[in-house]
């Protein structure tokens, strides 16, 4: 009976392990693109303390990769989309395996695989959006996924 109750304990400690990993990784990737930003910012401001004149088109390059607007903003939510788009029947795929051994884990797996597919969809529909709010058509019907 002891073992039972152990092997449930070290079950959560995995699952537990798996969300701190997830988040250390998000926490990560802010933590960069703070520092990037901060960076980019600081050039800005010896610049301007320096007294040199600061041309527009190197300030609109500087402020659109840190902010990722225009076409990167575009050009990555739909390679994320697309991503997600195809990793979405390989959750299901899975769900179908692991209901081969565990049968009741089907379905809450299969849910996952049609919220990745929903996030993948609800990312295109934002580069398409982007695409259109700032006034660059639609290339991706094109094929053109950036310029």
């Amino acid at each position: 009976m002891q073992l039972a109750g152990l092997e449930g304990v070290g079950a959560g400690l995995a699952a537990l392990g798996f969300w701190f990993f997830i988040a250390a990784v998000i926490i990560a990737g802010i933590w960069y693109d703070i520092a990037k930003r901060r960076t980019q910012h600081e050039t800005l401001r010896r610049i301007v303390e320096s007294g040199q004149a600061i041309d527009e088109d190197v300030l609109d390059k500087v402020l659109a990769s840190t902010t990722g607007g225009g076409a990167r903003l575009e050009r990555e939510l739909m390679v994320y989309g697309l991503i997600s788009l195809f990793v979405a029947p390989g959750i299901a795929v899975l769900a179908w395996l692991v209901s081969l051994q565990y049968a009741p884990a089907f379905y809450p797996i299969l849910g996952a695989a049609f919220l990745v597919g929903f996030a993948a969809f609800g990312l295109i529909a934002s580069a398409r959006y982007v695409a259109r709010r700032d006034g660059q058509g639609d290339d991706t019907r094109s094929g053109r996924l950036g310029r």
